[in-house]
């Protein structure tokens, strides 16, 4: 399921400022609060009413993307531009900012094909007016370079953000914030690709320069050290990746005050760091002290509020507390649907959420529907090879397999695959992603020959861009180890379930379910091998994982009573196995 969490980087722009860029950076979160150094501009004098009318309707346009408004901020931004092009000219600078405060409002609504002419046009403007080595050219080329990073056209991105940076070197010199930015945004466009090797030297790069040339608790430097731990958190380096949250968070709270937004958005990185450790306790209040500065700062229908529901209710959802979760979803969905239309890929995102929510329940009837309208919604707005789509065709296809309607899942598998080499590259995670999907669908239809090297593919990319030691590589090889054991070829199942524990109680602590899931794998393996006891001590230590982290009515609780059933009956053991199984049969009765 995805998590979508929305921050709006506001500008306040005088007359003759630089062009802005306020919607969210889909490479970096730019420094909260900041304003852009002014450039001095040699142009025409526009009469000082002009000029005022200008500013305050420019006021105005912010003030309405501050407050979510972004259907008042078009029409808003919409006579910005016409009184700029009137009193100005067409080929002004502030015609250019203008042009880029309706282009950021456009894409924020997801309409990329009415942003792009105008992003374009502002670009040309300003090349024009103020020469193409100026850092306001830069600021346009990173704004256009965002518009294609949101649609996945990364290709044609990098090299918009390679040339804003160059920009900034030679115009602001090596040492400037704006060359920070620029750092982290090329920084990001590589992250997206699954470049992690590429990113993190940047990323370093940004932290180093901003530790030089900033305050030792600047909110920019906050911002660099958030980027950082969003890129360890990404490849497991969970401990590298919470004192840089920890930090960023501490500058943010004094800089800002505990009750900013930008406080919100730490503590909800660092909520995400712990709840995929499994650390529930430790993450639920940072997610509900988010909502609550979001709610009281943004009010409670704004896009960044729907995002901390979205992420309460995916804490909720883990830990098997649907009640809880469900009415957050709904609500982060209605947000969504009524700030920034029907038809946005947000919106789709929160259909999709609702929609996994229904299927852990086994609502199928439910999930359906909004799976099939998130994927009619993102393939209109973001174009059929996005890999949004991709996404989406694996979600529905997910569901059509876990109901056995195998026919239909496989083209949507097979299509998303496609889609993210297409997008991705044949060695990004998504690809990788796509190729385990497609062998589970396999493994399901005993095509065993045909599942085997999709999911050594799949183990292959994961160990290349993360490293032998990384969780998804444990996922990876349980996966694989899965189709031994279906092969009754156990000899060669064993040393991966192994590994994969290993991998997992270093990576996560003896106490996480992924441990508890890898010990029921092998417990497994051990009880199809008549190894009965050193099966029997595996599954109660999966038993006791389980029930401790997930509570004792878990999905996951239900499955491992019913397979230590199994190895009771097998073992003679029948009253054992009637107590676990009825227990079993009541946590499935809870559950759906």
């Amino acid at each position: 399921m995805k998590a979508l969490k929305t921050l709006f980087f506001i500008l306040v722009i005088f007359f003759l400022a630089a062009p802005a860029s306020f919607s969210q950076d889909a490479a970096a979160r730019p420094n909260p609060g900041t304003e852009p150094s002014p450039v001095a501009v040699s142009t025409a004098a526009p009469a000082p009413a002009d000029a005022a009318e200008w500013n305050g309707l420019n006021a105005q346009v912010m003030e309405l993307i501050h407050s979510g408004q972004y259907d008042r901020g078009v029409a808003m931004a919409k006579q910005e531009l016409e009184l700029a092009e009137k009193s100005f000219g067409q080929d002004h600078p502030s015609v250019a900012t203008s042009l880029n405060n309706l282009a950021g409002l456009y894409r924020t609504h997801g309409l990329y094909s009415k942003a792009e002419p105008l992003y374009t046009r502002a670009l040309s403007i300003d090349e024009k007016a103020v020469g193409p080595e100026h850092p306001y050219v830069a600021t346009d080329l990173n704004s256009l370079a965002e518009l294609y990073s949101a649609q996945g056209l990364y290709a044609e991105a990098e090299p918009l953000y390679k040339r804003a940076l160059d920009i900034r070197e030679k115009a602001l010199g090596p040492r400037h914030p704006s060359v920070a930015e620029s750092l982290s945004n090329l920084a990001g466009l590589y992250r997206a690709q699954g470049r992690y090797d590429q990113a993190e030297p940047l990323y370093k790069s940004a932290l180093a320069l901003d530790e030089k040339v900033l305050k030792p608790n600047s909110a920019g430097l906050a911002t660099d050290l958030n980027n950082l731990a969003d890129l360890y958190r990404a490849l497991a380096q969970y401990d590298q990746a919470e004192p840089l949250y920890a930090r960023s968070l501490a500058i943010r709270e004094k800089v800002l005050g505990p009750a900013h937004t930008s406080v919100a958005v730490s503590l909800n990185d660092l909520g995400e760091l712990y709840s995929a450790q499994g650390l529930y306790a430790k993450a639920e209040p940072l997610y509900t002290r988010a909502l609550a500065i979001d709610e009281k700062a943004l009010g409670p229908n704004h896009p960044d509020v729907a995002g901390d529901l979205n992420n309460l209710a995916e804490l909720y959802s883990a830990t098997v507390r649907y009640a809880e979760a469900e009415p957050l979803y709904a609500r982060a969905l209605a947000i969504r649907e009524k700030a920034l239309g029907p038809s946005h890929p947000s919106v789709a995102a929160s259909m999709n959420n609702l929609a996994g929510l229904y299927c852990a329940q086994g609502a199928y009837e439910k999930a359906e529907p909004l799976y099939a309208r998130a994927f009619a919604i993102d393939e209109k707005v973001l174009g059929p090879d996005h890999p949004e789509v991709a996404t989406d065709l694996n979600n529905l296809a997910e569901l059509y397999r876990t109901r056995g309607r195998y026919g239909k899942a496989e083209p949507l598998y097979t299509r998303a695959l496609s889609i993210d080499e297409k997008a991705l590259g044949p060695d990004h995670p998504a690809v990788a992603r796509g190729l385990n999907n497609l062998a589970e669908l396999y493994l399901a239809r005993g095509r065993y020959v045909q599942a085997e090297p999709l999911y050594k593919r799949s183990l292959a990319i994961k160990e290349k861009i993360f490293g032998p030691a990384h969780i998804s590589v444990a996922t990876g090889l349980s996966n694989l180890a899965g189709l031994y054991t279906a092969e009754e070829k156990y000899e060669q199942a064993e040393p991966l379930y192994k590994r994969a524990l290993a991998i997992d109680e270093k990576a996560l602590g003896s106490a996480h379910p992924s441990v508890a899931m890898d010990l029921n794998n092998l417990a497994r393996l051990y009880r199809l091998q008549a190894r009965y006891e050193e099966s029997e001590r595996l599954y109660t230590r999966s038993l006791e994982i389980f029930e401790k982290a997930l509570g004792p009515d878990h999905p996951n609780v239900g499955a491992c009573l019913r397979n230590m059933a199994v190895l009771y009956r097998i073992t003679g053991r029948d009253k054992e196995a009637d107590r676990l199984e009825k227990r079993a049969a009541v946590i499935r009765s809870r559950n759906h």
